[in-house]
């Protein structure tokens, strides 16, 4: 049980250290300093470096002994000499760009690695079968040269296509370095100058005004309305406001301390710099992304699998056929021969080209729904995923603050959250909610931004902090009904004077004139506890009650306060004043420096409450990630009783864990904090995310969701990561699949995520979701029916050596079969639908549940191959016999019949054959082979939709099968009938009647593999399941 303390705690908690930057060199304790150690060992030791969470003091110490430090001086800066010393040793203020892959390495890698080496390999021992067979015949057949050029060319082929496909820039750097500003106000020896932001180094002393992004990590000297906006390093989309005293232990949290490539909103500043390059905060952050290295995709790891299969299967096959040549007498140099091309016979030359155009058009689907795939193993990972850790802001959100309640006349009523969707339950009749609505126009300096007329009011851009915009639009939908607008209610409430909001105050005031009238209006809105305490009465049904100290009214105020807080919401308290008339008449000289009119004794109309709103199809969408058996962890940077609200509203969380953490109840859901997470050694996190179904990590640091990431990697997890800020690129980098987000998303993340959402919705992971188990499945099937046309393929080779009969099927067929035939009916495999429990099973087990098992082997070789076999042999059989060869007279005949200077062999009535006329029936009965190899491969296809459901279940609606299944035909046909292939490729026209013997056999496959997944569903994890179900 996770143990949560109060919420004054828990305030306090998220303002402790949780990402700390040295601001002297990093600490190298622990790292040997051994020269030899290493370089693998080096790099990780510098990752772990950057993991860490180091000691940094720049925001406490006193400005005497910052300048001793830094030999500079906080009036005059660095002097130009001392300036030129420090620059030398600490170099430009600049990001240190990794080594890059050069693009040759890339497209080799696509060339050489993985499936590729599988066909290199085959092309090599083809070369030198040929080789071994010059050296031996007169006149070598040229079958190994064809099948080793064949190999080549489509090993070539497929690797320059997937390099095409992937072709894209590891350019995070590149992205980082565009947040570097180009130049700077630097103050040194007493002069001003605008310098290049590059030669800034630490000491110098810079000027820093709203709309500049900052060169340097700096500690504020002095300022002026200094605010600064984080979102891109800590998530938080309000802008954080600055000055010169130190408020936190957290260099983050503190406000003397801004951060390089952060920008400056408004204001003014002087400041230190105390950090360049490499060193500042976002320099870290870079380091670590770019020095992550990214592990094999589930996907590579299940092809490597399948490569040690099938090698397994052809070395075995190979070498025990190359000990029985050896046992029946064959040549040394025969028995080479045999080995090799039984080995290259196992290799499925179409595969590769299979599933490389497999998992392009599941790209190409899933860009057409949002989800833009960067690296096409990725399309498969998303569908592994058992754990998807996601950010909060704009991606379960809509990143943008909306009034999702009011309290007045003691209620609380909903607001308009979502567009086109009236959800309001409050509206201006009511003169309470009248009064409030128009303190919050006027007390409210954001507008709305030109050309916005077509879009609805909530997703309107406005020029004013998100809290003012929220209130803007809320207050803009509620003038709508009485047919006006804030612009023209301002106009009718001239403002008089204003108060701006303050930190220390925490109020914002200001007066008005009331129209057609000579009184004036005060108005004020706040921190909801400032402005009741600066109220005597409340105004209650458009009536004024008297509010004394122990007032239950007071009483009622606080509940609601604390609910709506437990929700997440951010409070603003309102109140207002008609000012006396004889006091305060027109034309009144106010006063906000020495302030001269009242600022208590107010009245107290209402509450507005903001929030970032979840977005419309969020919970739905997290609902089937949970009957898919994935678990959604929230990871933000976020308040916990925010993050824990909304992880209730969407259903991340079942508790209602924000409320609890309000009153202080201990809670079985884990809301864990950033200042927590801190203090926990990797058996305490790896602990908790066991015990835990249910985990939210708020005030979070870059640092600490990679560490999360890497928890639950290590428990076995696959893990997608969801993220739009610069902060969340490590995470991003490390995760098996990263997901940046395609609108609000940095440049950065972009760059070090493998797919990208368009449309920032958190809906389009569990389409990629249901893609990548679509295409796992289908894959799954695509192999099966590749790997069935194995058997009738090899067998042939080893009756040839075995039995000694002329050869069934040549190299040349088994080419038309891999690379012709078959591949089209393989591919569409990739646009069957999803059987229906696709999204209610468990993620696949990545041990167990593998793209190629023994059960799959079992059924391909050991099953319908050999019924695929035997039709083929029936047909070689039935032809030969036909043309006076029977089956006893052609056992023991390979040396004669081969022998070219054998004019008369006989066959089983006596006939005499020339060399001639027995090759031409010997590739008559090869196209006769490949032929019915195509008839039975209809059967297989068709039985490979599907692995459980039936056929008639299934339907017969994928037109690109059906279509591979008359192309397939159709090639075939045109193959065997087409004038001139018989001397170019030796392929023979045949009989039509030739074509019937392999039908029986096609409706055998049909029925029986019928049978066995009706058995399966009739009897689920029966001995049925157990062995065949793949």
């Amino acid at each position: 049980m996770v143990q949560v303390e109060d919420y004054n705690e828990a305030q306090e908690n998220c303002h402790e250290p949780q990402s700390v930057i040295n601001g002297r060199p990093p600490s190298k304790e622990g790292v040997s300093p051994d020269k030899e150690k290493d370089g693998k060992d080096k790099k990780k030791e510098d990752v772990d470096d950057l993991k860490k969470e180091l000691d940094m003091d720049w925001h406490r110490i006193s400005w005497e002994e910052l300048c001793t430090r830094l030999d500079t001086d906080i009036k005059t800066g660095l002097t130009q000499e001392k300036y030129e010393e420090v620059f030398a040793r600490e170099g430009p203020n600049r990001l240190t760009p990794p080594k890059t892959t050069p693009e040759w390495i890339k497209f080799c890698k696509q060339l050489f690695g993985g499936f590729a080496t599988l066909l290199w390999i085959g092309a090599i021992l083809c070369f030198i079968a040929y080789g071994i067979q010059v050296s031996k015949y007169v006149d070598p057949p040229e079958d190994n040269v064809y099948l080793g050029a064949v190999l080549t060319f489509v090993v070539v082929v497929t690797g320059i296509f997937a390099y095409y496909q992937e072709a894209k820039s590891a350019a995070i750097m590149e992205s980082f370095k565009k947040m570097v500003p180009q130049t700077a106000s630097v103050i040194r020896g007493g002069k001003r100058s605008a310098v290049d932001a590059e030669t800034l180094t630490i000491g110098d002393l810079i000027e820093v005004k709203g709309g500049d992004k900052l060169p340097a990590d700096i500690r504020i000297v002095s300022c002026s309305s200094f605010k600064v906006d984080n979102s891109s390093l800590t998530g938080e989309s309000e802008p954080q406001s600055r000055g010169k005293e130190c408020t936190d232990d957290n260099p983050i949290e503190t406000k003397n301390l801004a951060f390089f490539s952060t920008n400056a909103v408004e204001g003014t500043a002087l400041a230190v710099v105390i950090s360049c390059g490499d060193k500042t905060v976002m320099g870290r952050i870079a380091s670590l992304a770019s020095s992550l290295g990214s592990d094999q995709t589930p996907i590579a790891i299940e092809i490597e699998h399948f490569i040690h299969i099938i090698s397994g299967v052809a070395v075995f096959l190979g070498v025990t056929f190359f000990i029985l040549a050896f046992i029946l007498g064959y040549e040394p140099i025969e028995a080479v021969v045999f080995l090799i091309g039984i080995i290259v016979a196992n290799v499925p030359e179409g595969l590769l080209a299979t599933v490389t155009v497999c998992l392009t058009l599941t790209a190409k689907r899933m860009a057409k729904k949002n989800c833009l795939v960067k690296n096409l193993e990725a399309v498969e990972t998303l569908g592994s995923t058992s754990t998807i850790c996601s950010d909060k802001t704009g991606t379960l959100t809509q990143n943008r603050m909306t009034v999702a309640h009011v309290w007045y006349n003691l209620k609380i009523l909903k607001g308009d959250t979502v567009p086109g969707q009236r959800d309001r339950e409050f509206d201006l009749k009511d003169a309470t909610c009248a009064a409030l609505i128009r303190i919050a126009t006027l007390c409210n300096r954001a507008v709305f931004l030109s050309g916005q007329s077509d879009k609805h009011v909530l997703n309107r851009d406005c020029q004013g902090d998100a809290s003012e915009s929220a209130l803007l639009k809320a207050v803009e939908i509620a003038w709508a009904d009485e047919g006006t607008t804030t612009v023209d209610v301002r106009k009718k409430h001239k403002k008089v004077i204003e108060i701006p909001f303050n930190s220390t105050n925490k109020y914002q005031v200001s007066v008005h004139e009331m129209p057609d009238e000579d009184q004036h209006l005060l108005v004020m809105k706040g921190a909801p506890e400032r402005i009741l305490d600066r109220c005597s009465s409340i105004l209650i049904d458009g009536e004024i009650k008297d509010m004394p100290e122990d007032s239950e009214y007071r009483t009622q105020f606080n509940t609601a306060y604390m609910q709506l807080g437990g929700m997440g919401e951010r409070v603003l308290g309102f109140c207002h004043s008609f000012l006396d008339i004889e006091k305060y008449p027109k034309g009144y000289d106010f006063n906000n420096e020495e302030v001269n009119f009242p600022l208590e004794g107010l009245t107290f109309v209402g509450l507005m409450a903001m929030i970032d709103p979840p977005r419309a199809n969020v919970p739905e969408a997290v609902a089937k990630c949970k009957s898919a058996g994935i678990k959604v962890i929230m990871v933000t940077g976020d308040h916990p009783i925010t993050a824990a609200a909304i992880a209730k509203n969407v259903g991340i969380i079942t508790e209602d864990v924000a409320m609890k953490m309000e009153t202080g109840e201990k809670t079985e859901t884990a809301v864990v904090n950033g200042a927590t997470l801190k203090d926990m050694t990797k058996k305490d996190l790896d602990r908790l995310l066991i015990e835990h179904e249910e985990i939210v990590f708020a005030r979070t640091s870059p640092q600490q969701k990679l560490i999360i990431v890497e928890a639950f990697q290590r428990a076995g997890q696959i893990v997608a990561v969801t993220g739009d800020g610069v902060n969340d690129s490590p995470a991003l980098k490390k995760a098996d699949i990263g997901i940046a987000m395609g609108i609000a998303g940095s440049d950065v993340s972009k760059e070090a995520a493998d797919m990208i959402l368009l449309d920032d919705n958190f809906a389009s992971i569990v389409t990629g979701v249901e893609e990548g188990r679509l295409i796992f499945d289908n894959l799954k099937k695509s192999i099966a029916y590749t790997l069935t046309s194995n058997i009738p393929e090899i067998s042939p080779f080893l009756f040839f050596i075995v039995l000694s009969i002329p050869l069934p099927l040549g190299t040349v067929t088994i080419l038309f079969i891999d690379l012709g035939t078959d591949l089209w009916p393989a591919i569409s495999l990739a646009y069957e639908k999803a059987e229906s429990d696709i999204m209610t099973r468990l993620p696949r087990d990545p041990i167990k549940d593998r793209l190629v098992n023994e059960r799959l082997i079992s059924l391909s070789y050991g099953q319908i191959g050999m019924i695929q076999a035997t039709a083929g042999f029936f047909t070689y059989f039935v032809i030969m016999a036909e043309n006076g060869f029977r089956p006893s007279r052609l056992i023991g005949l390979r040396k004669h019949w081969d022998d070219r200077e054998n004019q008369a062999l006989e066959d089983s009535y006596g006939q005499q054959w020339s060399y001639s006329d027995r090759k031409i029936l010997e590739y008559t009965c090869h196209s006769a082979f490949f032929v019915s190899i195509v008839i039975v491969q209809w059967a297989d296809v068709i039985i490979c939709k599907t692995r459980k459901l039936s056929v008639f279940q299934q339907g017969m609606r994928n037109w690109v099968l059906n279509t591979g299944i008359l192309f397939e035909t159709a090639l075939a046909a045109f193959l065997c009938y087409t004038p001139g292939l018989d001397k170019a490729l030796r392929v023979y026209p045949l009989r039509f009647w030739w074509w019937l013997p392999a039908l029986p056999f096609s409706l055998s496959i049909w029925i029986y593999d019928e049978c066995r997944r009706y058995l399966l569903r009739k009897n689920p994890g029966g001995w049925v399941e157990q062995e065949t179900y793949y």
